[in-house]
């Protein structure tokens, strides 16, 4: 009897540390930990380019932040708002336009595989003034979500957004990243901890009371 209840306690440990290692990082999680997930996107927008280098707003393309629960993921018309005008990147366009100097020839209209893709999205025609296209519906981009908290748990971005949280607090240096990742782990305990050092030193300066009753996010 002895001797099963030892060989029980050992597959439970085991189970549980099967579970929480993160295969080939050798890091250790906790279940629903997603910390470092970074899944492969449908286009290959670049953070670093666009919220980076060309300074636009997150809450451009995530419009919804301040007054949703949600931040929102941008619908393929706001992509369009700057890529009907902008059909590929400036280097793309240089080079086509180096290449045609040497050639001697035209200019010829430069489109980058992956606007390309918003274009298809959107179901119009580049090359007759983004006309729509007659045997196509506009759709979606499938965009893959990165950030996932549990069913269980109540999240309000609006609340954290008009209270002067920045979006890098949670998400990471969003700026610097080609593709978005989980940086940190989401977790109770990460949130309780972060909600206990605003309720002491406040958020840029503003004095804020962050809850840290249960029912707040488990109600």
């Amino acid at each position: 009897m002895r001797h099963r209840s030892i060989t029980v306690i050992l597959s439970i440990g085991i189970g549980l540390a099967a579970i929480m290692l993160v295969s080939g990082s050798g890091r250790f999680h906790f279940p629903d930990n997603h910390q470092g997930y970074e899944p492969e996107q449908p286009i290959a927008f670049s953070h670093r380019l666009h919220a980076g280098e060309m300074g636009i707003s997150c809450h451009y393309c995530h419009s919804a932040a301040e007054d949703s629960r949600h931040a929102g993921i941008p619908a393929v018309n706001t992509c369009m708002n700057c890529h009907r005008f902008v059909p590929a990147t400036s280097g793309a366009i240089r080079a086509e336009e180096e290449a045609a100097n040497e050639q001697g020839r035209d200019i010829q209209r430069v489109i980058s595989p992956e606007i390309k893709k918003v274009y298809e999205a959107a179901a119009v025609d580049p090359e007759n003034d983004f006309a729509p296209l007659a045997d196509k519906l506009a759709r979606p981009i499938p965009w893959v979500k990165v950030h996932n908290l549990p069913s269980f748990v109540y999240f309000d971005h609006r609340a954290h957004v008009n209270s002067g949280v920045d979006c890098q607090t949670c998400h990471g240096a969003v700026e610097n990243m080609e593709r978005i990742r989980q940086v940190e782990s989401l977790s109770m305990g990460w949130c309780v901890n972060c909600h206990r050092d605003v309720n002491e030193n406040g958020v840029n300066g503003n004095h804020v009371h962050a809850s840290v009753d249960c029912d707040v996010c488990h109600h």
